[in-house]
C-alpha cells in the first residue's frame, strides 16, 4: 500500500516541473538579469515559473486566493532575494538551481502562512486548472492515482500534512524540518508515521471500494 504513496509522491514531482518553456540558453540571461533587479526578466521569470510555483504552494494551502497571495509574496521575496543567487557553472546547473530556489522560497513562504493562523482542515477541491494534468503525460490509472492521494494529503490535519509534503515530496530530513517548523525532531517523525497511517488507511478504503463496485 506504501508502494502507491510514494509512487504517487514521485508523480506530483514529475508534475510540478512539467509545462516551463524556458530553453537552456535563456536561464543564464535570465539569472543575471534577475540579479541586476532588471523587470523584464523578473517578468519573465515570474511568466514562466508561476504555474510551477502555484503547483507547489498548493500541497501546503488549497485555498485559491491564499494560494494566489501567497505565490505573490513569494517572488517579491523571490526577486529580493536573488543578489545571494550564486549561479552554477552550465546552463543545466542553473536550471535546477533556479527552480530549487523557487521551490524553497515557496514551501518557506506557505510554511509562514500556515504559522499564521491557518493551520486549520482545508475545504473544497483543487482546481484543476493548478495541476494541468494532461493524457499526453501520465496513462489513465496514473492520473487516478495521482488525483486520489493529492485529495488524500489534503484532508490530513495540518500538521500532519506539512510533514508529510516535507518530507516525502520535498526531501526534507527531519532535522531541517523541525528546525523550520520549529518542533522536536520526534514530533516531525511521528507526525510523518501518522500521516503515511492515515493515507494508508485510506487508500484501502479506496480499494476496497473499487472491488466491491467491479465485483
Amino acid at each position: 500500500m506504501l508502494t502507491r504513496i510514494y509512487k504517487a509522491t514521485n508523480n506530483i514531482r514529475d508534475n510540478e516541473s512539467k509545462s516551463l518553456t524556458l530553453t537552456l540558453e535563456n536561464i543564464n540571461r535570465l539569472i543575471k538579469g534577475c540579479i541586476d533587479k532588471e523587470y523584464i526578466y523578473q517578468k519573465m521569470v515570474y511568466k514562466n515559473y508561476q504555474g510551477y510555483a502555484m503547483k507547489i504552494v498548493f500541497r501546503y494551502l488549497y485555498r485559491h486566493e491564499k494560494v494566489v497571495d501567497v505565490v505573490n509574496d513569494g517572488f517579491v521575496k523571490l526577486f529580493n532575494g536573488f543578489s545571494h543567487f550564486k549561479p552554477a557553472d552550465n546552463e543545466e546547473g542553473n536550471k535546477k538551481k533556479l527552480m530549487g530556489y523557487i521551490k524553497r522560497v515557496m514551501i518557506n513562504t506557505a510554511i509562514d502562512e500556515l504559522r499564521r493562523g491557518s493551520m486549520s482542515p482545508e475545504i473544497g477541491g483543487i482546481p484543476d486548472s493548478v495541476w494541468g494534468f494532461s493524457v499526453r503525460d501520465h496513462d489513465a490509472d496514473q492520473q487516478l492515482l495521482y488525483k486520489q492521494v493529492l485529495s488524500m494529503i489534503k484532508e490530513l490535519p495540518p500538521a500532519y500534512r506539512i510533514v508529510f509534503n516535507m518530507h516525502e515530496i520535498d526531501g526534507f530530513n527531519h532535522l531541517e524540518i523541525a528546525g523550520r517548523l520549529q518542533i522536536p525532531i520526534g514530533t516531525s517523525k511521528s507526525n510523518l508515521s501518522r500521516a503515511k497511517a492515515i493515507l494508508q488507511k485510506k487508500i484501502k478504503q479506496s480499494e476496497e471500494i473499487d472491488y466491491a463496485v467491479f465485483t
